[in-house]
């Protein structure tokens, strides 16, 4: 009796076990379907706000049909999240429909749901539903995509950072260059207090600026000056330590840590080594301190703490190291003197 007991409380537990796995994997796909709701919403706001026509009704596509965005921000998809999406798709189909533009032809052009795309894919689909957005201008397009992908949570630094410019360059129609030059314009004016030196001047940059603010508004996640802060810096970083960070191999705090080691050779090895062996912060840190190669002594820092120990010492009252002493400081006067 008592074992047959025993089984039956196993049996229990490993039942509720199972149960509270399958309940959270569907409290993450139901989040997961709130999500590409809710952007698809914001689409249809912006599709609205920009004079596009679209097809509502959900047509289904079949998937040869469908071309890629070379354009498209998101570089990197993250082959877990990929996989968890395929499984959730096998088990309740594509829930929101992919948004295309007529390319040629029967082709459509990918506005957003490369994610879904690939992972209909993955999962066998031929078919996919899709809204089908008349949009003629190329660059209108490319907005919805980029504002598609930069309201999503898991768009890594590098790709959010340069989708942002990108998108703001499109908005005040100059290029990448001329909006860092804004934005850190904006900063100087405001630290200084500068004044314009012609109103004209300043109508055109509060113009300008007011796209600024929409944009990032928008987008909602930074703050004009905080993006000029934190994130232009990454731009910065070597390529090298940029290709890791952009395929989501290594945060970006380590990322930032490395970029600094001007050796590219050892920074090679650390990137290998930080992201092979998830190195903490910490650990990185280290590593960098002890590649670092030893200072060059400072002559003048050596000088200095000789002569503080000297002073301190019994040396005067030792008439032989006295006299070595007076011979070693007419030698310096000496030097001084030639050096005049």
């Amino acid at each position: 009796m008592p074992r047959k007991t025993q089984n039956k409380s196993y049996d229990y537990f490993s039942a509720n076990v199972q149960a509270t796995e399958i309940e959270s994997q569907l409290v993450q796909s139901q989040q997961r379907i709130a999500e590409l709701e809710s952007i698809n919403a914001q689409l249809q706001s912006l599709v609205a706000s920009s004079n596009a026509k679209s097809n509502t009704a959900q047509l289904s596509v079949q998937i040869d049909k469908i071309i890629c965005n070379p354009e498209q921000v998101r570089r990197y998809f993250d082959p877990v999240q990929l996989a968890n999406l395929t499984a959730s798709i096998l088990e309740v189909g594509v829930r929101s429909p992919l948004w295309v533009r007529p390319y040629s032809d029967d082709k459509y052009l990918l506005i957003a749901g490369e994610r879904r795309y690939r992972a209909a894919q993955n999962a066998g689909l031929t078919e996919v539903p899709v809204i089908i957005v008349q949009i003629e201008d190329e660059t209108s397009a490319l907005k919805l995509s980029l504002l598609e992908n930069l309201q999503r949570e898991d768009l890594n630094p590098v790709e959010e950072t340069e989708g942002i410019l990108l998108l703001l360059s499109m908005q005040l129609e100059c290029t990448v260059k001329e909006v860092v030059a804004l934005l850190n314009r904006k900063a100087h004016l405001d630290k200084k207090q500068a004044e314009w030196s012609d109103e004209d001047t300043e109508n055109v940059f509060r113009k300008q600026w007011s796209v600024i603010e929409n944009v990032f508004t928008t987008v909602g996640k930074l703050s004009p000056e905080s993006f000029r802060v934190s994130r232009l810096p990454l731009l910065n970083m070597p390529a090298d330590v940029l290709d890791v960070l952009r395929s989501g191999q290594i945060e970006y705090t380590k990322a930032r840590a490395i970029a600094t080691v001007k050796d590219e050779v050892t920074r090679a090895n650390l990137l290998d080594q930080a992201t092979t062996q998830k190195l903490s912060l910490a650990q990185i840190r280290a590593r960098i301190k002890e590649a670092k190669p030893p200072k060059a002594p400072s002559f003048k820092q050596e000088f200095q703490e000789i002569s503080r120990r000297v002073l301190k010492s019994q040396y005067w009252d030792n008439p032989n190291k006295a006299k070595k002493i007076a011979s070693l400081l007419q030698q310096l006067e000496a030097l001084l003197i030639d050096e005049h």
